[in-house]
Order: structure tokens, then C-alpha cells, then sequence
């Protein structure tokens, strides 16, 4: 019997291993994406449960790339280096969620804070670059809330939302920087108030990312900005109030 294989078996086995190696590829995350993982917290008020509809604590997955620099128009403000954090939320919990981000950067080494902006003209600018085709329908982080998030089956492709955080008010001159990420989980916790204060402060399961610039003010580049793992769940006091909760 004659084991060599025909020209045709060879073609379907060589098309069948494209296909395979598509597959896998396309299941992983982009080379420039990272996907931060859920934590546990002592302050955490239950377990967190995913894929369980019915679990009191839940924690949505969040994927993104480093910051990036981007110099745009911005109304009424003129020329601006404008920064911004791509990212994507995906839905685990076995149920649909309401998600409303808020991304606040913090810059280390200048004493900062500043608040992600709704900036339509920016982020147009910004779809282009990372998204010409319109294929993610890349939202505003202020426009996350219109819709609830999807849930995402086990062994299926993620159901993953996508956004852009924005910021063009960065001080050029800071090279060490967090971001924290919250309203992508509903764990809190109540800490006594700190004085003069008589409200209790409420603090949200709250995500931080740091980042280190390289580099100076005078030829700012989006490489010289990386990452400093790990990504960590903080509890961080927020403005959130509670209905109900009275003051001491």
C-alpha cells in the first residue's frame, strides 16, 4: 500500500494548520494588550464568583494598552498633547452590568490629579489611529453607562466593550503616574470619618495602573511611557455616596 500521501492531502493538511494557528492567534490577547487579572481584598464583603449570576461581589475584566500621546485641536483650548488609555471591559459574571468608569491620573513626582475628560473632537482623532474602521465602536468613557455590558459565555469569543479615557491636561513635566480605575466592580467599604469630617468615608474595590515616562518634556514620545507591573485592587476613598448612610 502506497503511504505517501497525494497532493491534495497535503494541501488540506497545510490549510487545516493555517487555520489552526488562526485560531489560536485570534483566542489570545493583542501582543500590545494586557489583560489585568481579578484580585481578592480583605476588604471585600463576599467572594468573588465568576460566572455566577448570584454572587453578591463582582468584578468586571478589563484589558488595556499603555498610554499614548496624541497632539490635537481641542475647542476652545487650542493645540494640545493629549493623552489617552485604550481599554476594554468584558463581562464574566454571568450576568448583565452597568458600568461607568472613572479613570482619575495621578502624577507622583508633581503632586497632581486630574479627572479623564469627555472630549468628542479627541476622540475622533483617536478612533482613527486605533480603530479606522469602526470595527470596536470605541466609546467615550462617559458614554459607557448607556448600555449594560454584556455577558460573555464560557468557550465563546468575549463579548468585550471598548473605550478610550482622555486626558489633555497632564503636567509635561512628570515622569512617574497612576491611574486608577474605578466603577468596574460594586465592592465598597465604610471607614470611620476623618476629622474634621463627620461623614464615613466610602472606599470602591478600585483598580490601580502604574506607569513610568522616560524621557523629557521636550520631544515626548508614546514608547517612552511603559508599564510597571503588577496591576493591584485597591480600596480607595471615592465622593460615592450611599442612601441611607448618615453621618456620625
Amino acid at each position: 500500500m502506497n503511504a505517501t500521501p497525494s497532493l491534495r492531502e497535503v494541501l488540506a493538511l497545510g490549510a487545516g494548520l493555517t487555520l489552526s494557528g488562526l485560531s489560536l492567534a485570534q483566542s489570545q490577547t493583542a501582543p500590545n494588550v494586557r489583560e489585568v487579572k481579578i484580585q481578592a481584598n480583605v476588604q471585600d464583603f463576599g467572594s468573588i464568583e465568576p460566572g455566577n449570576p448570584e454572587s453578591k461581589l463582582w468584578v468586571l475584566d478589563f484589558k488595556f494598552k499603555d498610554p499614548r500621546l496624541l497632539t490635537a485641536d481641542v475647542p476652545a483650548r487650542g493645540k494640545k498633547t493629549c493623552w489617552y488609555l485604550w481599554f476594554q471591559v468584558i463581562n464574566n459574571t454571568g450576568k448583565p452590568r452597568t458600568c461607568f468608569p472613572v479613570f482619575e491620573l495621578v502624577t507622583h513626582d508633581r503632586q497632581t490629579r486630574h479627572r479623564d475628560q469627555y472630549l468628542p473632537s479627541v476622540l475622533e482623532e483617536v478612533k482613527q489611529v486605533e480603530d479606522p474602521k469602526n470595527y470596536l465602536k470605541i466609546k467615550s468613557s462617559y458614554s459607557f453607562a448607556n448600555e449594560l455590558i454584556p455577558v460573555s459565555l464560557a468557550d465563546a469569543v468575549p463579548k468585550a466593550v471598548t473605550g478610550v479615557a482622555i486626558w489633555d491636561d497632564v503636567d509635561p513635566d512628570a515622569n512617574y503616574y497612576s491611574i486608577f480605575v474605578s466603577g468596574l466592580s460594586n465592592g465598597y467599604t465604610v471607614t470611620d470619618p476623618i476629622p474634621p469630617d463627620t461623614e464615613e468615608v466610602i472606599r470602591r474595590k478600585t483598580l490601580q495602573l502604574n506607569f513610568r515616562r522616560f524621557g523629557d518634556r521636550i520631544e515626548m514620545k508614546s514608547s517612552e511611557i511603559q508599564f510597571q507591573a503588577p496591576a493591584v485592587w485597591v480600596y480607595r476613598g471615592s465622593p460615592m455616596k450611599i442612601p441611607g448612610l448618615k453621618g456620625k
